[in-house]
């Protein structure tokens, strides 16, 4: 925030209202592409997971063959879709610097459509109410953490390395816990996870804020762009995060 305020009494060779606007259609860029990222992923998982749903009740599914869906859930193959979406966001932060924003932009689409596909079988699992309640309750919770970390004068930089330490725990505590099957410790990993969200995502709205005013001066729109689309990468994450883990913890089962 304070940087926010020097930059913007400074103007940088520009008018502290421009600066102003160019923030806020950054900001609504960034949320655009998220919400549109969102609902990438949540119709592939509703079309999959209902589909799935079906197979498993003995039902005719409506669009996926029934063997395609067994093989994605019932064999070695539910491994590779589980931890792809993670080998991608490795992979994009690493290459997104040689994309063409416009190829960086239908890369960020299709790993919304494959974590959709990840999470398709909560459809099977948890019923549809509990679902969207507890969408609805994780839309309330990150736009108000996503605003008090845009509109905080408090510099909560300092939250990025104890959120990144915590972020590897829980990801080491995941993998152990696919071979241990233990439920305390899923429990407790949900619940620690649930608040390390929460922080990344305030933490992660002030860092796209102090980004853009770093560079916004550059006038390198390639570069804006691509920044945008991390920053919505990033709370994306953060959500879609949020939201999983408080269905495991809260979520009525079918």
């Amino acid at each position: 925030m304070a940087q926010y305020e020097t930059v913007r009494r400074a103007g940088v060779g520009v008018e502290a209202s421009q600066i102003d606007a160019g923030l806020r259609a950054h900001m609504n860029k960034v949320y655009g592409l998220m919400g549109v990222a969102m609902f990438i992923t949540g119709i592939v998982a509703y079309f999959v997971g209902t589909d799935f749903a079906r197979a498993v009740n003995g039902e005719a599914t409506l669009i996926f063959p029934v063997a395609m869906l067994q093989a994605m859930f019932s064999s070695p193959i539910k491994y590779v879709i589980m931890f792809a979406p993670l080998a991608v966001v490795f992979g994009f932060g690493a290459m997104i610097n040689k994309m063409s924003l416009g190829t960086a932009q239908l890369v960020f689409w299709g790993f919304a459509a494959l974590m959709g596909l990840s999470i398709s079988w909560i459809f099977a699992v948890y019923t549809g109410f509990s679902i969207a309640q507890i969408f609805f309750v994780t839309a309330i919770a990150f736009a108000s953490l996503s605003l008090w970390g845009y509109t905080t004068k408090k510099d909560i930089s300092g939250w990025g390395s104890f959120l990144f330490m915590g972020l590897v725990g829980i990801i080491v505590a995941m993998i152990l816990n696919i071979f241990l099957q233990s439920p305390a410790i899923m429990f407790a990993i949900n619940a620690i996870g649930v608040l390390i969200f929460a922080g990344l995502t305030a933490y992660d709205t002030q860092n796209i804020k102090n980004t853009y005013l770093a560079h916004a001066h550059h006038g390198d729109n390639e570069w804006l762009g691509k920044s945008a689309i991390m920053g919505a990468l990033g709370l994306y994450l953060n959500f879609l995060n949020m939201f999983m883990m408080l269905l495991a913890l809260f979520g009525n089962r079918e």
